[in-house]
């Protein structure tokens, strides 16, 4: 297997996941890329920050720990300077209300979403369009 192909599968998984072996070997692999390993391990720590604001869900958490999960998350992403994080944290603060119920409840629609999506792409199909 090579490096880059291992390194790729790292940044797919979760910070639990890693020993903290492979996790040092990611961090100082990514580091040693320069600028393009620089932003990768931005994006992966606002992913892993996001993580953990929604693993809050069903936990009994706070407010005040909902609320601090939600800052570093922001936070994170505002003080990059990648388009696409800053693009996240805006679309995470526009669903905060539907996020925080999530994580308040526990319960979310998304199976009623998956099912609307595949009715809509049979949909598609049937009337000869590509879908993606």
């Amino acid at each position: 297997m090579s490096a880059p192909r291992a390194k790729g599968r790292r940044l797919l998984r979760n910070r639990e996941d890693l020993t903290d072996e492979q996790f040092a070997a990611m961090w100082n692999a990514l580091l040693d890329e320069g600028q393009i390993g620089q932003t990768l391990l931005t994006t992966w720590i606002a992913k892993e920050n996001l993580r953990n604001l929604l693993a809050l869900a069903r936990t009994g958490a706070d407010r005040h720990q909902v609320g601090h999960a939600r800052w570093k998350f922001l936070t994170w992403c505002a003080d990059s300077d990648i388009p696409e994080v800053r693009q996240l944290a805006t679309t995470v603060d526009r669903w905060w209300p539907e996020i925080k119920a999530f994580i308040d409840t526990g319960h979310s629609n998304a199976k009623s979403e998956g099912t609307n999506r595949v009715i809509k792409l049979a949909a598609r199909n049937a009337f000869g369009f590509l879908a993606f």
